[in-house]
């Protein structure tokens, strides 16, 4: 990712849009899964309001490698900057370390590994939050907030999901407003479920997040546990990397490459996209306005699209073309067989946060900064 002057005018504009963010200052931070693709814009804004509103946040990051995440932020972060605990989502830690704040956005969610590491993936869903709801505990005062996903929600029937938020079209065409308008109808809020296959080893990721979501409700009954929960949609941005499966990442860097964009479905599921930047200040809004208990949609009303629109626009935005193939039926296997997952942010919004990026120019920003 490149660090420029316009990035760092963008992040400088993203935290007027974080409520009560100065609750975070003189404040020790701890955050798991650093340096992927969700948090690592949450240090960048913790960097920035360090170096630029002198906010004193310790910065606290628990991963496996220590060098690795100083060399993900070179040039941002010094290593007097942070302080660096080891921690593995696949084994239990009990952290000595004092944290006012945590944010645990540790997880697999490679749509390849679903399938040749399911019980990992699931498994270190459990134990990775069972590590962090222990260190809420102890650090009497702190919170968690815990980073799950969407595909909690499973396969919904179609319009259960009802929803008052009229939404937006996000492109022009009466086609793409019919869509927009077919969204906003069935609009997932956060106590919507449907189904999930339990006996389907693709559901060790879903599942996987469903318990862990009840682990935190247990701990909150049972030990007085100070939780949020994140559902994100789909997010983007520069801070993806090379090594993601998911086909929004070969999407995007097929585009910066120049090459043609390749599909290999019609791409007609609707999902909620949400720029990287915009996801964090979501995240940070949650952590420090959320109720305890409490689960949170991240969405970006202005860009519920279909995942053949994504592929377009970054089509456009790269000056290539998108062609079809036929999948593997490795590649049909690890699908996520949620055909809407538009989801309700309004909860959210209700907490002050706002998404600043459309589709067009989060996907401008992207090509711009990878």
């Amino acid at each position: 990712m490149k660090y420029t002057k316009e990035y760092w005018g963008d992040v400088a504009s993203c935290i007027g849009n974080i409520p009560e963010i100065e609750k975070l200052y003189n404040k020790n931070l701890l955050i798991t899964g650093a340096t992927g693709m969700l948090a690592s814009p949450v240090v960048d804004i913790v960097s920035f309001l360090n170096r630029e509103k002198n906010a004193g946040i310790k910065l606290i990051i628990a991963g496996r490698n220590r060098q690795r995440t100083l060399d993900r932020f070179a040039g941002v972060l010094n290593e007097e900057d942070i302080k660096f605990v080891e921690f593995d989502a696949n084994y239990m830690y009990k952290l000595n370390v004092e944290a006012d704040y945590i944010i645990h956005a540790a997880s697999n969610a490679d749509n390849g590994m679903f399938l040749k590491e399911p019980a990992e993936t699931l498994f270190s869903n459990v134990v990775g939050v069972k590590s962090m709801l222990d260190l809420n505990v102890k650090n009497k005062g702190s919170r968690l907030l815990y980073v799950s996903s969407s595909e909690v929600y499973g396969e919904l029937p179609e319009k259960s999901a009802a929803s008052e938020n009229t939404g937006a079209a996000v492109t022009s065409g009466d086609a793409k407003a019919a869509q927009a308008s077919d969204a906003a109808g069935s609009m997932i809020k956060e106590t919507d479920y449907g189904y999930v296959d339990v006996l389907s080893t693709r559901s060790c990721y879903p599942n996987g997040k469903r318990a862990a979501e009840t682990l935190c409700s247990c701990y909150i009954t049972e030990y007085g546990a100070d939780v949020v929960i994140a559902r994100p949609g789909y997010i983007y941005g520069p801070t993806i990397k090379e090594s993601d499966k998911r086909a929004s990442a070969a999407f995007t860097f097929d585009a910066a490459a120049g090459r043609n964009i390749v599909m290999k479905s019609k791409g007609e599921q609707l999902r909620s996209y949400c720029y990287m930047l915009d996801c964090a200040t979501a995240l940070l809004t949650i952590l420090l306005k959320g109720e305890c208990g409490q689960a949170y949609n991240i969405s970006n009303k202005d860009a519920i699209v279909s995942i053949r629109d994504v592929a377009e626009a970054l089509a456009k935005a790269g000056g290539v073309s998108v062609v079809f193939e036929n999948p593997s039926d490795a590649e049909k296997s690890s699908y996520n067989t949620m055909k809407n997952s538009a989801l309700d942010a309004s909860k959210l919004e209700a907490l002050g946060w706002k998404g600043m990026y459309g589709l067009d120019e989060g996907i401008r920003k992207t090509l711009l900064y990878l």
